[in-house]
């Protein structure tokens, strides 16, 4: 039974090759590959969070550009099935390329440490760029990720 819902915002990030950072992730026993981005917190607009969000998953101080997508049908979260979540989606664009070289990037997917998913638990994340070629829906997990993987990249 849904008993809230929950904002999440996710960020669109293309380096000048026009790679997409995506973020594999492995959440209380299953792996995710998804966009960066997370929970709205009280008090916080949309693009404040995603700016957080950036900050706190790959260190990196963003300006958030176009809206891409909100979510316009009921969606039951993929972490916690008592949610019903609304996602918004828009364009990140890296204040800094020196920083964006910098990253700490994988180029397997999920190429975690024995560690990092130790605990079935836990949760861990790494991140990978995907050349704009090889996006697909098929290359990313959540439901709403994929509708707009479709629509960026007009399938």
């Amino acid at each position: 039974m849904i008993d809230r819902f929950t904002i999440r915002v996710y960020g669109i990030l293309m380096d000048a090759s026009k790679r997409v950072l995506v973020s594999d992730e492995f959440i209380r026993g299953e792996y995710f590959t998804k966009f960066p981005g997370g929970g709205m917190e009280l008090g916080e607009g949309t693009r404040d969070c995603l700016q957080r969000e950036f900050k706190e998953e790959t260190g990196l101080d963003v300006t958030i550009g176009d809206h891409i997508y909100t979510t316009d049908y009921y969606q039951v979260s993929a972490f916690r099935y008592t949610d019903q979540i609304v996602s918004i989606y828009y364009y990140a664009h890296a204040n800094s390329v020196d920083a964006l070289q910098k990253l700490d990037i994988k180029q397997t997917p999920f190429d975690f440490t024995d560690a990092q998913i130790a605990d079935p638990d836990g949760q861990s994340e790494v991140l990978r760029w995907i050349e704009w070629d090889e996006l697909s829906t098929e290359t990313v997990s959540l439901p709403i990720d994929k509708i707009v993987v479709a629509m960026i990249k007009g399938i």
